[in-house]
């Protein structure tokens, strides 16, 4: 990584602190430039507007979301083809991705996708990560394909719960969570 690229990923990890402590309202270059320890003209060399700056938050916080997920399996091509992934697999990637304080289940994350909502752009790259990843609404009465989407939605929760909640779960018991997600979807907690 050369120096350039070096300074926009710590330009990148700042702003997903302010936006972790403060809010995507509080995103802004002074902010992100104080907590980096950079200059503003340095942010603005690599993010020419707020939006170029939000957007590019989007897709470094997601795209961290999504190399976690692709650590979840065996399967060292499984990021640059999850597609090819057996539906399993990716719901396990999926769940443990979304469960683990490693995949980091944080306000940050949650703030960023309630304010994509608003931008579809930033929605798309969400989206990406969701169709690549989770299991899909079933679009017929596949018990299976209904099982792994109730996974998903537990598994949702429990992301959500933690992204709100004031403490960490035990480990014991998230794995215990995890654990009974994954056999209620049919993957049966294989590899884990």
């Amino acid at each position: 990584m050369n120096v350039r690229e070096s300074k926009r990923e710590q330009a990148l990890e700042a702003a997903t602190r302010v936006v972790q402590r403060d809010g995507v309202t509080a995103l802004s270059y002074e902010a992100v430039a104080a907590e980096a320890g950079l200059t503003k003209g340095g942010l603005v060399y690599h993010f020419p507007s707020r939006e170029a700056l939000l957007r590019a938050l989007h897709e470094h916080v997601s795209g961290g979301w999504e190399r976690y997920m692709a650590q979840q399996v065996s399967d060292e091509s499984a990021l640059a083809h999850p597609d090819e992934l057996d539906d399993h697999s990716r719901l396990e990637a999926y769940v443990r991705g979304s469960a683990s304080p490693a995949g980091n289940p944080d306000r940050a994350e949650l703030q960023l996708m309630l304010q994509a909502a608003e931008d579809p752009e930033s929605q798309a790259i969400w989206s990406g990560v969701h169709d690549r990843w989770a299991p899909r609404l079933p679009e017929e009465a596949d018990d299976e394909a209904v099982d792994r989407f109730l996974a998903r939605l537990a598994s949702d929760g429990l992301w959500l719960y933690e992204a709100l909640a004031d403490r960490q779960l035990d480990p014991s018991l998230r794995e215990r969570l995890i654990r009974r997600i994954l056999e209620r979807g049919g993957a049966g907690g294989a590899g884990s």
